[in-house]
């Protein structure tokens, strides 16, 4: 599992080549995201910093029907009869460009058992002023049309400040019920409004367990912004574009045997660009026509200690800075 360093502008990121995972990144020496020990065959702590793709989450039962077919995916999820993750977060990607403050990586989905499609995802970590842009890209290099999802399982972090000591402010309006025995959707989705749910201002990460997905996202100039936010007012940000209009906010919690190493409580801002069970549903599912590409740009940053709700312009990439 390889690793690969990038630096620009006070920030640092470390990705494995192994499921392109996000490693680890700095601003200054201050993490803004969980980070791990690169061990050849070890999948990272609770799949921190993979991508997954060409699904993110699961699919129930493995089962879905496209195109007038029926599939059946492997089961990966076995205790909950799942195939969770799609194909790539434990396959070695390939290096395709590297410069000083940015690393390319790309990888084929090739065809699988109950998958016959043919992929190719490439994703670009890149720095500069206003942090860590990710870019992924997908192109259907098939001959027959596609469905495709994505998922990135990012643990954001405030620097040392243990994530109980936090606040969680997600762009959310809604979100999704789930079955708790198998983590598929139950119902519509509900607005977080009057809900033990409802992030969109500041709520504190103690007291709260959360594997739960949120959509309806509020629309800041064509961006989706999501925050850490430490005791000081300082926030580690996950911003998207719209085409992630689904987030899977999860809490790493010893108490339900999920802890992780080294830090207990943890928590995960996974953006998505559909809900669990996509391929069976159909909900926000991408369907790429052959040689068609997707793009989608997500980013994390450092945000010194403002008024959340308030905007005071563009920085130089065109993202809105707070």
């Amino acid at each position: 599992m390889a690793g690969h360093s990038i630096e620009a502008n006070g920030y640092s990121a470390q990705i494995a080549s192994t499921g392109a995972g996000l490693r680890a990144v700095r601003w200054g020496d201050q993490l803004l995201t969980e980070t791990w020990e690169i061990e050849p065959g070890v999948k990272p702590p609770l799949s921190c910093g993979l991508v997954l793709a060409p699904w993110p989450n699961r699919t129930g039962d493995g089962r879905y029907t496209y195109d007038g077919r029926s599939y059946e995916l492997p089961i990966t999820e076995a205790a909950r009869n799942n195939a969770n993750h799609g194909f790539v977060r434990m396959v070695d990607w390939n290096v395709l460009d590297t410069t000083g403050s940015s690393v390319t990586l790309g990888v084929a989905v090739g065809q699988h058992p109950g998958w016959p499609f043919d992929l190719q995802l490439t994703v670009t970590y890149s720095l500069d002023a206003g942090g860590l842009t990710v870019t992924h890209t997908t192109t259907n290099s098939g001959k027959q049309k596609a469905p495709y999802a994505l998922g990135q399982h990012t643990f954001v972090r405030r620097g040392d400040v243990p994530a109980d000591d936090c606040t969680l402010q997600l762009a959310a309006r809604q979100y999704q019920p789930l079955d708790p025995e198998r983590q598929l959707p139950a119902g519509p989705p509900v607005d977080v409004a009057g809900t033990d749910f409802d992030f969109s201002t500041p709520q504190p990460v103690s007291g709260h367990w959360l594997d739960t997905p949120f959509t309806d996202m509020a629309d800041e100039a064509g961006f989706i912004t999501h925050r850490l936010i430490g005791p000081d007012g300082d926030a580690t940000e996950l911003w998207t574009d719209l085409n992630f209009p689904w987030v899977q906010a999860f809490t790493a919690d010893p108490a339900h045997d999920q802890p992780y190493p080294g830090r207990g409580r943890a928590v995960a801002i996974e953006p998505m660009t559909a809900p669990p069970n996509a391929l069976a549903s159909g909900t926000d599912l991408i369907e790429l026509e052959p040689g068609q590409i997707w793009t989608g740009r997500w980013g994390l940053r450092y945000r010194a200690a403002v008024d959340p709700l308030v905007t005071t312009g563009s920085d130089s990439s065109g993202r809105r800075a707070r």
